[in-house]
């Protein structure tokens, strides 16, 4: 996949391959370069509130009907799984297999690309939808506003961080996938702008619950991309680089972090 002068992607094709990519909505994939990737992936916060507000929406319907905020959370954790055919969850636990094993690079990413899944992938991801839905459960237990600003802003942070793992100088461990297609795209300082509007738009969404809350939401975000910087540094130590399951684990890393932190206090 190479850069292209001759046809620039318009906005569409940006909005078309994020969409595209990271959710399954019906929305058709008309380029597959690197030019389209690069908007693309700009647009991934786009796509990680549009999944957020599906999720929130699930969540404030249940209340809504009288359901606990238990179920509630449930349904806000199930819907953003449903919305990107649990590929972030199985990129999720892959990860998890891949590191657990400590083997080395060439041997971890063979174990990742298995169709099955592992007991380190199994532990983590128990452990992490249980987290997310005691996180929201205690969010949606303070009304449904609360729960919906939570979900919204976990979804933001976690394709945020996609963003962030295009940047330049990320690089990719296979030469094939989402991860060698968006892998060093993005200038740095391109990267980190969209995380400083992710970070507004989440301050903007927390002052619909007081002062208080946009505070928290606007905490929720850095604090959210600093786990999954973690995990991406760990990931190209080990494996050499980036690839779409790192990816998937690194968004569900970040909106458990921002969900954490919006439990807190």
């Amino acid at each position: 996949m190479t850069d292209t002068t001759a046809s620039r992607p318009t906005l569409g094709d940006a909005f078309r391959f994020a969409f595209g990519t990271l959710t399954v909505l019906p929305v058709r994939l008309t380029r597959w370069d690197r030019a389209a990737a690069r908007g693309g992936m700009l647009a991934a916060p786009l796509a990680g509130l549009v999944v957020g507000g599906c999720a929130a929406a699930a969540g404030a319907v249940l209340l809504l009907l009288g359901s606990s905020p238990l179920l509630a959370a449930v349904a806000s954790v199930a819907a953003p799984a449903v919305l990107t055919r649990a590929l972030h969850l199985d990129g999720l636990a892959d990860v998890a297999d891949g590191l657990g094993s400590g083997k080395p690079a060439e041997d971890a990413l063979r174990i990742m690309k298995r169709s099955d899944i592992g007991p380190f992938g199994v532990v983590t991801l128990l452990l992490v939808l249980l987290g997310q839905v005691a996180a929201l459960a205690g969010a949606y237990a303070d009304g449904a506003a609360r729960g919906a600003v939570a979900v919204a802003v976990a979804a933001l942070a976690a394709r945020c961080s996609l963003t962030l793992a295009s940047r330049a100088g990320v690089p990719a461990a296979r030469p094939e996938g989402l991860g060698a297609a968006v892998a060093g795209v993005l200038p740095a300082w391109s990267a980190l702008l969209v995380a400083a509007l992710a970070t507004a738009a989440a301050a903007a969404l927390g002052a619909t619950t007081g002062p208080y809350g946009a505070v928290r939401a606007a905490l929720a975000v850095p604090l959210a991309l600093a786990a999954g910087e973690l995990l991406l540094r760990h990931c190209v130590r080990r494996f050499g680089g980036v690839t779409g399951d790192v990816f998937g684990a690194l968004a569900e890393t970040s909106a458990t972090a921002a969900l954490v932190v919006l439990a807190l206090g």
